[in-house]
């Protein structure tokens, strides 16, 4: 999107999670550039900053708020904040989301299961929970929730990252079905692997990046600002009619 580009967003207040870095730093960063009020959560409080440093930087208006997503109380103070300091919230995008341990399901710990259902998908029911509350004193709203390529189909030794991901897809099915004779879109997005720090920080080398990039009939990994774009466009006006829908950004991954 150029600087210059129309301001689908301006008098719109955004939140978005998971937004220090990757797909969502992208995406806090186009809305803000669209002209939106931008609230930047984490629960990196450095590299959330750092966002919004950058987003005030660029002539935008943004602030940053640290929330743990896996808590609802959490979930609850975010949306709290985002109206104390802006006085409405129109559009969402859950984003946070971690990777987990890399085991069988049979040597997979408790731990790690927990953990990734806490925060890839109790934490989107959270969200949904408290914005959908707000937003519907708003009138409306609109809300993509990430998915992954991984909320349509199996990939061995992630068992718990694929079960939060394909319950994120049925939530956000469910959540139009309730909500959206009310005013309030939710969609979700599948991205496949793209080049962000979820990937860095599992200790891939150049080979595992290489094999990854190969699974994509594109032949690349995507980037950040590729889902970002996907996501914008959900959260705008021009998608008034698409609710309740999956949208992969995969280059190819699911066609095969």
């Amino acid at each position: 999107m150029e600087a210059n580009a129309q301001k689908d967003f301006s008098g719109k207040v955004a939140l978005v999670t998971g937004a220090s870095s990757g797909i969502g730093k992208a995406t806090a960063l186009l809305y803000a550039r669209a002209g939106a009020q931008v609230v930047v959560s984490d629960i990196n409080e450095a590299s959330g900053n750092q966002v919004v440093a950058e987003i005030k930087k660029n002539g935008g208006d943004a602030i940053f708020v640290k929330a743990d997503v896996a808590k609802p109380e959490d979930c609850e103070n975010l949306v709290k904040a985002t109206v104390k300091q802006y006085g409405q919230l129109h559009i969402a995008f859950n984003n946070a989301g971690i990777s987990g341990e890399a085991n069988p399901i049979g040597e997979l710990s408790l731990e790690s299961w927990n953990q990734v259902i806490a925060v890839n998908l109790s934490s989107v029911f959270y969200c949904l929970k408290y914005q959908i509350q707000q937003m519907l004193q708003n009138g409306g709203g609109a809300i993509v929730n990430n998915s992954s390529i991984l909320g349509q189909v199996g990939f061995a030794n992630s068992a718990a990252y694929v079960a939060a991901k394909h319950g994120v897809v049925g939530l956000t099915k469910n959540a139009a079905l309730e909500y959206s004779a009310k005013g309030i879109r939710i969609n979700a997005v599948g991205p496949a692997f793209i080049k962000t720090p979820l990937l860095t920080q599992a200790g891939m080398n150049d080979e595992t990046f290489q094999m990854l990039a190969g699974l994509h009939p594109i032949g690349r990994l995507g980037e950040s600002e590729e889902v970002a774009e996907l996501v914008i466009w959900l959260s705008s006006p021009k998608a008034s009619f698409v609710t309740g829908a999956y949208y992969p950004v995969d280059g190819a991954y699911l066609a095969q």
